[in-house]
C-alpha cells in the first residue's frame, strides 16, 4: 500500500523522511503581537524522528482526497490546507500567512494602505466609525465619529465580521466605494461615495485638553510608535506645562512588541517592563528600562477596554506594576503570548506563537487580562438640565466685594473648557480619566503650601 502512494514524488520526499532537520531564520517580526528577531540568532535546529506509522496515515488520507473527493482538488491546495490545519489546530493566533495574508501582515506593521482613513468598532453588528483620520477621503466626504455604516457599494454590513468589513474598504487607490451611513439626529440614511487612497496611519495622536493635560491616542503598536510618541511629548514639554497625561489604548489590538517597550520606557527610568518565556532559550527575554526617561514623574492615567490586547496590555500592566499610572476602564482581553514571524518564501510564512509574556510582577495576562484599577464602563456625558436658582438671582441681592467674576471659579463657557469640550462630552471614560487628573493637578499645588500655624 505504501508503495503505491510513494509513485507520487511530493509524498515519497515526506514518506521517507524518517528524521528530518528544519533550519529557519525568523525575519525581523512585522507581526502584530510578535518579537523582532535576528534571522542569525533566531535560527531554529529541529532533529526530530517522525513515525513511520503517522506519515502512511497521512500519504492514505492525501491519496484519497485527491482521488474520490466529490470535485478535483490540486496538490498545491492539498498541501497547503494540510500546512493551515496544523497550524490553526494549535491556538488562535499561529497561522500559515500565504501571499494576501503576509501583504496585509506588513501594512499593519507599516501603517500603509490603501482604503478610506477611519478607525472603526463594531457595535450591534454594523460597523460603527470611532474617528475619520485627518485629511483622509472619509475626512474630507464628511463621514464623523459615531456614524454607523450600513452598506458598501449597496451590500449590507450586518452579518458581516468586522474583519470583512474592513477588507471590503480597503482596496486600490483611486478605486470608488459607496458608503450608506445612519447618523443620529438624521431620518434617511447618507450616502458618500468616497475614492480611495493610500492611507498613512500615524499610531500617535494628541491633544491638549483643558487644564493643559495632554490626551495621547495609540491606535496600534507599530516600528516607530515609540519614536513618534517621544517626538510628541518632547514638543509639548518645550512649550507646555503638563499637569497630567492620559493614555488612551482602548481597542488597541497591540502589535510590535519592542513598540511597547519603547513606550513605557518613556515613563520609567528603572526596572522590568516585560518579559518572555518559551520552549527555546532564545524565547527568554527580559526587556529593561533605560534611565533616559522623557517623563518619569508626570501624572497617568492609561484608558484601556476589552479591545485592548497584546502590546497594550504589556504597556498596561508594566505601568501598573510600577505604580507609575492608574488605569480606568474595563478588562482589558486578555492576550498574552507572543508570535515570531518565519519565513518560508517570499510571498509566504509562518506566524507561530513562540513564547508567553509575564508583567514585571510576574504575572501572565493570558485569558485573564488586565483588571482596571476604577472600572468605568462606556456610557455618554449627558449633562442634567436642570436650572438651579442661585443667590445672585434674587432681586436685591448683595454684591460681592470682590466683584461679580470671581477668579477660580469654573464656567462651562471658559475658552480651555471649550476646547476639548467635544471631545470629552462623546466619551464617558475619557470624562472620567480627565476630572482624575484635573484632581491630581488642583491637589498638587495645595500639597506644596506649608500648613497654616494657629495663632
Amino acid at each position: 500500500m505504501l508503495r503505491k502512494h510513494l509513485r507520487h514524488p511530493l509524498i515519497a520526499g515526506i514518506a521517507i523522511s524518517l528524521s528530518f532537520s528544519i533550519s529557519g531564520h525568523a525575519s525581523e517580526a512585522t507581526s502584530p503581537d510578535s518579537t523582532e528577531a535576528s534571522s542569525d540568532e533566531n535560527a531554529i535546529q529541529i532533529q526530530q524522528e517522525l513515525p513511520l506509522q503517522d506519515l502512511r496515515t497521512f500519504t492514505e488520507i492525501f491519496e484519497r482526497i485527491r482521488s474520490s473527493y466529490v470535485e478535483e482538488v490540486d496538490d498545491e491546495t492539498l498541501f497547503n490546507n494540510a500546512i493551515k490545519g496544523m497550524l490553526n489546530s494549535l491556538d488562535p493566533h499561529s497561522a500559515y500567512l500565504q501571499e494576501e495574508d503576509f501583504s496585509d501582515l506588513q501594512e499593519n506593521t507599516s501603517g500603509k494602505f490603501g482604503g478610506l482613513g477611519i478607525e472603526v468598532g463594531m457595535e450591534n453588528g454594523l460597523v460603527r466609525v470611532i474617528t475619520p483620520i485627518d485629511d483622509t477621503p472619509a475626512e474630507r466626504a464628511g463621514i464623523r465619529a459615531g456614524d454607523l455604516i450600513v452598506s458598501l457599494d449597496g451590500e449590507a454590513v450586518m452579518g458581516l465580521s468586522l474583519g470583512d468589513a474592513v477588507e471590503r474598504m480597503r482596496g486600490e487607490p483611486g478605486t470608488p466605494i459607496t458608503v450608506e451611513v445612519r447618523r443620529k439626529g438624521e431620518q434617511e440614511l447618507l450616502s458618500f461615495t468616497i475614492e480611495r487612497a493610500e492611507i498613512k496611519v500615524a499610531s500617535v495622536r494628541t491633544e491638549i485638553l483643558d487644564s493643559n493635560i495632554g490626551y495621547v491616542r495609540l491606535t496600534q503598536f507599530q516600528e516607530n510608535t515609540g519614536n513618534e510618541l517621544k517626538s510628541a511629548l518632547q514638543k509639548w514639554k518645550e512649550t507646555t506645562e503638563l499637569n497630567g497625561l492620559i493614555l488612551d489604548m482602548r481597542n488597541n489590538p497591540g502589535g510590535v512588541l519592542q513598540a511597547a517597550v519603547g513606550v513605557v520606557d518613556t515613563f520609567i527610568s528603572e526596572g522590568l517592563i516585560v518579559y518572555t518565556e518559551g520552549r527555546s532559550p532564545l524565547s527568554d527575554v527580559r526587556y529593561h528600562a533605560s534611565s533616559d526617561t522623557l517623563m518619569p514623574d508626570i501624572p497617568i492615567v492609561v484608558l484601556v477596554n476589552g479591545g485592548s490586547a497584546s502590546a497594550s496590555e504589556i504597556v498596561a500592566g508594566a505601568l501598573q506594576d510600577h505604580g507609575r499610572a492608574v488605569i480606568v476602564g474595563t478588562r482589558s482581553f486578555g492576550k498574552g503570548s507572543v508570535q515570531t514571524v518565519l519565513p518560508v518564501s517570499d510571498t509566504a510564512a509562518v506566524k507561530l506563537t513562540t513564547a508567553r509574556y509575564f508583567t514585571p510582577d510576574g504575572r501572565s495576562i493570558q485569558a485573564q487580562g488586565i483588571a482596571p484599577d476604577i472600572v468605568v464602563e462606556q456610557s455618554e456625558v449627558t449633562p442634567n438640565e436642570q436650572r438651579y436658582y442661585k443667590e445672585s438671582d434674587l432681586p436685591g441681592h448683595l454684591e460681592n466685594p470682590d466683584g461679580e467674576n470671581t477668579s477660580g471659579t469654573a464656567d462651562a463657557s471658559d475658552d480651555d473648557t471649550n476646547k476639548s469640550d467635544d471631545l470629552i462630552s462623546r466619551d464617558f471614560q475619557l470624562y472620567e480619566a480627565h476630572t482624575l487628573l484635573r484632581g491630581v493637578a488642583i491637589l498638587a499645588p495645595a500639597a506644596k503650601k506649608p500648613a497654616k500655624s494657629e495663632q
